[in-house]
């Protein structure tokens, strides 16, 4: 059940990317960022009253917020980047650096994992490498490199704090990552000016953004929770698989041979980390 709640997470934010993306292109990052946040926010809190769960120790709920305001710097900075350059190479930037910190953590913590896994691991960073490469030769330059990076590492602390948070109870702890995410981009934007409204077309896109986004968010909690760390980070890393796909299928971009081995490459991995 861990390997599946981690294959989730990385479909439902694969997918939640796709539309963001899509959205950003339209709207203000910001507007849309803190709109969709607020749609999963609002499925978090109904979840979390519905199951009728206690609130957990204000520990808990400060890893959680911590989180919360980790994920939201990596968001902002990945639609930034998505809004601005093509999908399928954005996306994988990010997910390099996702990975790797907990990788670090959980090494630490729990040791090395098995020798399998570690290849499966190896050759899951290399997939993500494989679709993040344009070609044609082109070098790459130093500022294109920042918002991949930025959202690699505010997902990766968002991965090791959600899990520390989310170690006896999972739904008020996601509560509270959302609360701090929602406050710090609503602060955000009320200091742009001016505040550019969204047309009526783009809630779609936002309203299944923060759907998607909601249920990785509660996938990988639980793959945390069932399994290692690191095994459930790097299975989460693979999200740009999807964000690829759906780019090519739906936006016609074209993906390079190197980019599709990168594909069959995230499917080796997956078979090893599972092994």
């Amino acid at each position: 059940m861990a390997v599946t709640y981690g294959v989730s997470s990385a479909l439902s934010w694969g997918a939640g990317d796709f539309s963001g993306g899509l959205a950003t292109r339209r709207g203000s990052v910001l507007t849309v960022v803190l709109c969709s946040q607020l749609v999963g926010g609002m499925l978090l809190v109904g979840l979390a009253l519905v199951s009728g769960d206690t609130l957990p120790p204000w520990s808990a709920l400060r890893y959680g917020a911590a989180a919360g305001l980790a994920g939201a710097v990596g968001l902002i900075a990945l639609y930034r980047g998505l809004a601005g350059g093509r999908m399928g190479i954005v996306a994988p930037l990010s997910a390099v650096v996702t990975a790797l910190l907990p990788i670090a953590v959980s090494t630490v913590k729990e040791g090395l994992p098995g020798g399998v896994q570690i290849c499966g691991f190896i050759i899951a960073l290399m997939a993500v490498m494989a679709l993040s490469y344009e070609g044609g030769g082109t070098a790459c330059r130093w500022h294109e490199l920042g918002l991949p990076l930025l959202a690699g590492i505010g997902f990766g602390l968002f991965f090791i704090w959600i899990d520390t948070a989310t170690e006896t109870q999972l739904l008020w702890p996601l509560v509270a990552a959302r609360a701090a995410s929602v406050s710090l981009v609503a602060a955000m934007l009320l200091l742009q000016r001016p505040v550019r409204t969204l047309s009526r077309p783009l809630w779609f896109w936002i309203c299944l953004t923060g759907i998607l986004d909601a249920a990785g968010n509660a996938f990988f909690a639980m793959a945390a929770q069932l399994g290692r760390l690191d095994v459930s980070a790097v299975l989460a890393s693979l999200y740009p698989a999807a964000t690829v796909l759906l780019a090519w299928a739906f936006l016609k971009e074209r993906l390079l041979k190197h980019q599709w081995a990168g594909i069959t490459a995230a499917l080796l991995a997956l078979a090893l980390i599972t092994h």
